[in-house]
């Protein structure tokens, strides 16, 4: 989908309230801030302004950016994203960061959906029952991951391969399954969410092997974790490229191989 509007164009208006607010108190560094963010970043690359704004959405989730998240809703619904798209990239962080903590956007989201008269609920997305969840969900980690994954709901420790069980059913089989976005929109928001809270450098490395094998390669996810760097500051942006590298590594071992 390409955005009515690009991104780069609106410069530093990503944030309107807080820009009015903080250059009255911090001009010096909402100028600095401004520029990296807004032109050094927004102008480092081509990545797609769909592909940025939910980079950036997922992003903010992942750190717990409520406020920022508030305030750039709004901006990137205006830039064509729809709520279904937006919907769905708050849905499946609950998978990734526990409803206890996605809970306040799907709030926000419900909230400026509903001031701007758009009807809620939205259409629905699942393509599940309960009967097939767990077929849908293996299948698709089987369809990200490889065929290694046909059995792993089965696999593990008897007291916790139930856990196992539920990464087929409800986090690949309730959310990967949905409509609204495609697998490799998932699987880049999902790097973004990892990358965001930090401390999840082994699923990192995991999701990041998992993008490239079904088309989100190096070169597309250095360029989102770029757009991202503003956001989550270096040291989680270092650690995700570190994972990238690593992934990279391993895609290029196991090709050998073959």
């Amino acid at each position: 989908m390409k955005l009515s509007t690009s991104i780069e164009n609106l410069n530093n208006h990503l944030f309107p309230e807080t820009e009015t607010r903080l250059m009255q108190t911090d001009p010096e560094f909402m100028q600095f801030f401004q520029h990296f963010a807004f032109d050094e970043v927004a102008n480092q690359d081509d990545l797609d302004d769909s592909n940025k704004c939910m980079a950036i959405l997922a992003t903010l989730i992942g750190c717990q950016g409520i406020e920022a998240f508030r305030e750039i809703l709004p901006k990137v619904l205006e830039l064509g994203l729809t709520p279904i798209e937006v919907k769905e990239v708050v849905y499946q962080a609950t998978a990734y960061l526990g409803f206890g903590r996605v809970l306040p956007f799907l709030n926000i989201v419900n909230d400026i959906l509903t001031k701007k008269g758009i009807s809620l609920p939205l259409e629905g997305q699942s393509n599940t029952t309960p009967e097939d969840r767990l077929q849908k969900g293996v299948q698709m980690q089987v369809d990200i991951f490889g065929e290694q994954m046909k059995e792993f709901y089965q696999s593990g420790p008897k007291e916790s391969r139930h856990i196992n069980l539920w990464l087929a059913d409800n986090c690949f089989g309730d959310y990967y399954t949905r409509g609204g976005l495609d697998m490799r929109q998932r699987e880049m928001i999902t790097f973004c969410f990892l990358s965001a809270q930090g401390g999840c450098e082994p699923q990192l490395t995991s999701h990041a092997l998992a993008n490239m094998k079904i088309g989100n390669d190096r070169d597309f996810l250095i360029k989102v974790l770029s757009q991202c760097i503003p956001y989550i500051g270096y040291p989680r942006s270092l650690n995700a490229l570190n994972c990238i590298k690593e992934a990279y590594s391993l895609l290029k071992k196991a090709e050998a191989n073959k």
